[in-house]
Parts: C-alpha cells; structure tokens; sequence
C-alpha cells in the first residue's frame, strides 16, 4: 500500500486524498496501539482492528472499513489481504475489478471481472465514476 500511497501523492492537481485505515493491537493496560502510517498518508485512520491478511474477511478486519467507504474498487496483485478485500466487495456487492497485469487472478479468488488493459480498466471505470457523479457523490 506504500506504493499506491506515494504514487498517487506524487500527482500534481489531484482530486483527492491518500488516505489509509491503519490497524490497531492490544497494548498494556487495555490501550489500543495503532500502526503507523507511510510517509504519504494524508488522513490515517486508526482503528481498534487488528485482523487483515488471511483473516481479512473476519469481522475485526480493517478490511472491511476499506470495502464499504469505497465507492469502486480496483484489485491490484497483491496477497491474501487483497483477497480478502475482492470477496468483501462482492458480498458487499460494490462494483470490483480487478488489474492483476500479466499473472492474471491466482486460482480460488472470487468471480471478479479482470481488466487486463488501462482501456479495459477505464471501460470499467467510467461507467461506474459517471453514475456516482449523476448521484452528486463526485464532483464530475
């Protein structure tokens, strides 16, 4: 996520903000000791969650916070984390797609739509990016 982070903040004149839901661990006396942000982080959200990776789809997964404030997804390679978050979009049912580049899905990953070109990444993403700008959720 450190790359995704540092790639987007390097943008000049961009519409947003890097933004990331960090997790949370036990620390002494019952406080909750939040990870740290990367260096791009913009607006970290510290939660109380500690799960992620192969136990992303479980109910004290950060995960989750990821999936439901997403409008739409992008899967990009990743482990089981990424994962996790693809299965979540669809039983979230948000509109997902995943940009695997030349490996392709691993096998077991949930029924996805692949964009395995930027074209076919926009074709996804425009129609989707209109609908919530029609809604008033974007700024066009």
């Amino acid at each position: 996520m450190a790359a995704v982070s540092e790639a987007f903040a390097s943008v000049t004149e961009r519409p947003g903000l890097v933004i990331g839901v960090l997790k949370g661990f036990p620390g002494d006396g019952g406080r909750v000791v939040s990870a740290t942000p990367n260096p791009w982080v913009e607006v970290p959200i510290r939660t109380h969650l500690p799960l992620s990776g192969a136990e992303g789809t479980d109910a004290l997964s950060r995960n989750h916070l990821n999936v439901l404030t997403a409008d739409v997804l992008v899967v990009l390679p990743g482990g089981e984390g990424t994962r996790s978050e693809a299965e979540l979009a669809v039983r979230y049912a948000k509109p997902v797609v995943a940009f695997p580049g030349s490996s392709g899905l691993p096998h077991g990953w949930p029924p996805i739509p692949v964009a395995s070109t930027f074209d076919e990444l926009e074709a996804f993403l425009v129609p989707q990016l209109d609908r919530l700008a029609s809604r008033g959720v974007l700024d066009g």
